[in-house]
């Protein structure tokens, strides 16, 4: 499996299968389970693996084609593109630090959590 080997594309959620996938293997990427270079599975292997429909699978290395993360090479298959990673980094740092930080700091403020007390936390 792509996600950490606990993915389960079949459990009920609001996203779409395809924005599921997408999202596992850019996780997959980010995390360097694949580097820049590497192959991905083939549509069928990943849809046999996740038991996701072909044209889903297809539509989610579509995505991830479309971004600039995986590329193809014809008769050979798809590979994680050169820069991925680090163009991965940049966007969801921002997305995180735009998006999900300032709930993340007024949760900390509702609960009076300050950000030493969570340093200390991680040292011990």
């Amino acid at each position: 499996m792509l996600y950490y080997d606990s993915m389960t594309l079949r459990s009920q959620h609001e996203k779409p299968v395809y924005v599921r996938l997408r999202e596992a293997i850019a996780d997959a990427i980010l995390s360097g389970r694949y580097s820049d270079g590497d192959p991905l599975p083939s549509v069928r292997a990943l849809a046999t693996e996740e038991a996701a429909n072909p044209l889903t699978v297809a539509k989610a290395y579509q995505g991830l084609q479309n971004d600039g993360l995986v590329s193809v090479k014809r008769g050979v298959g798809l590979f994680v593109a050169p820069g991925a990673r680090a163009r991965l980094r940049s966007s969801e740092r921002s997305q995180f630090l735009s998006e999900e930080w300032p709930a993340i700091r007024e949760r900390m403020k509702c609960l009076g959590i300050d950000a030493s007390e969570l340093i200390e936390r991680e040292k011990t």
